[in-house]
Order: structure tokens, then C-alpha cells, then sequence
């Protein structure tokens, strides 16, 4: 008997784990052992940040000390997995490890983790790299899970619905404040897409949430442009104390 052409490349090349990069059943899977040090987020939540929140999910609209000190301009915000162990592993692998092929299955997490976010009209927007980063990365990472994120759902995607105006520096050894002062006015709608999010719900799509403070100035930029309600997305959630 012939061997069909899909039968002969996994004999060649079989299923790799995604984290480890051990043999698995099937293609952009995780090994027993990656799967159990990927902690994805469920149960209780914060619905503004997607924080863990001690106690069951009772279905009730909870709120973290951070969101209820500090509202976040957005509707509703969801991640998949927290930002530690193998979660964060496979993130910075996919931001800066030209993993792209990671994009697949976190978009399927991703779809998971929106589930009980309406949908009716929505529009799905990356959140934006400068030019300048985007030479030197060769990638938005963020623009690969909206588009992956897309297929998976079917909901329209515009790639270039935002626009980085300023580049800003990298905000991993900045405090809070200096990280929302830091994109302040950094990002806005681009002008020739505007009329695809007016009075629409808009999905923004990032990688890691940690302060939100990137995902809040793509929100103030939609919103002035006259979106309807947004909710962001994005792949984990970087928590202190999880």
C-alpha cells in the first residue's frame, strides 16, 4: 500500500512538542509534561484583566483591586494563559525566537478564552509595532494571533487598523507609570481604515498583558476615532503574586 503524501512527511517529520520538542500525537501540540507547566487561565476572573481571582467562578462579573482602584478604558479583557513557566517560554520563543508557528494553537486558546465576549459586528485589530521595530523583528506578533485568531473565529481582521506614530521604548524595566506615560499619544487610528470601526465593536489583540498600558492607548485611539465598545485579547497574562 502507497503512503499518502500527509502519512510520508509525519514519518519524516513527526509532531513535535512545541515546548520541549518531543514527539506528540499531533501537529502544534504540547508533551504531558509542557501541558502541566502551562497554567491556562480559567475559573475565577478579574473580566477587566483576566487576573486570577481567589474563590469559584460563580458566573458573576468580578473585578480585581487594580481594576476597581483603576478602570480600564475597554469593556472586557481575556487571556489564555499566565505569563510563567512554559507559558512564558512559548511567548518569548514566538516574540523573539521567530517561532511563528506558535501562532496556531494560541489562537485557538485565544478563541477559548473569548468565549463568553460578544461577537455580533466585531472587528479584530493587532496592537501596532513602529516601523522601526518592525524592520528589525521582521514580524508583529501581535498581527500573527489576530490573523490566526481570525480564521479560527471567522470575525474580519484588519492588520493595519492602528498605527504606532512614535517609537517607544521597551517597557519591561519600567514602572507603571512611566510605561502609560511612555505610549501616551503613541498610537491612533489609521486614516484610511477609520470607517471600518466606527460604531463597531473592536477586538485588540497583544501578546502579554502586564499593566495594560499599550492596550489602553489602542484603546483611547479607537474610541476617539468613534468605535463602539472594545475588549482586548491577548495570548497571557503577566500576574505577580500567581
Amino acid at each position: 500500500m502507497e503512503l499518502s503524501f500527509q502519512t510520508a512527511v509525519s514519518l519524516i517529520y513527526p509532531p513535535r512538542c512545541l515546548g520541549c520538542g518531543d514527539k506528540v500525537e499531533s501537529d502544534f501540540g504540547l508533551c504531558g509534561t509542557c501541558w502541566r507547566d502551562t497554567q491556562f487561565i480559567g475559573g475565577a476572573i478579574c473580566d477587566s484583566c483576566s487576573a486570577p481571582l481567589p474563590g469559584q467562578d460563580t458566573g458573576e462579573t468580578l473585578k480585581c483591586d487594580t481594576c476597581m482602584k483603576t478602570p480600564r478604558p475597554w469593556v472586557s479583557g481575556r487571556s489564555a494563559l499566565l505569563y510563567k513557566g512554559n507559558g512564558r517560554r512559548l511567548v518569548l520563543a514566538f516574540k523573539h525566537g521567530d517561532r511563528q508557528e506558535i501562532a496556531t494553537p494560541a489562537a485557538k486558546w485565544m478563541a477559548q478564552a473569548m468565549a463568553d465576549i460578544p461577537k455580533d459586528n466585531m472587528i479584530i485589530a493587532p496592537v501596532p509595532l513602529h516601523w522601526t521595530r518592525m524592520v528589525k523583528r521582521r514580524y508583529n506578533q501581535s498581527a500573527l494571533l489576530a490573523q490566526a485568531l481570525a480564521k479560527q473565529t471567522g470575525l474580519p481582521v484588519c492588520p493595519d487598523l492602528l498605527l504606532r506614530k512614535k517609537r517607544t521604548q521597551p517597557m519591561e524595566n519600567m514602572n507603571k507609570e512611566v510605561r502609560f506615560s511612555s505610549v501616551k499619544g503613541a498610537i491612533s487610528v489609521h486614516p484610511r481604515r477609520r470607517h471600518r470601526l466606527v460604531a463597531r465593536p473592536v477586538l485588540i489583540i497583544d501578546d502579554v498583558l502586564t499593566s495594560g498600558a499599550t492596550l489602553a492607548a489602542s484603546t483611547d485611539a479607537c474610541i476617539a476615532a468613534g468605535s463602539g465598545p472594545v475588549y482586548v485579547l491577548t495570548l497571557a497574562r503577566a500576574v505577580k503574586d500567581a
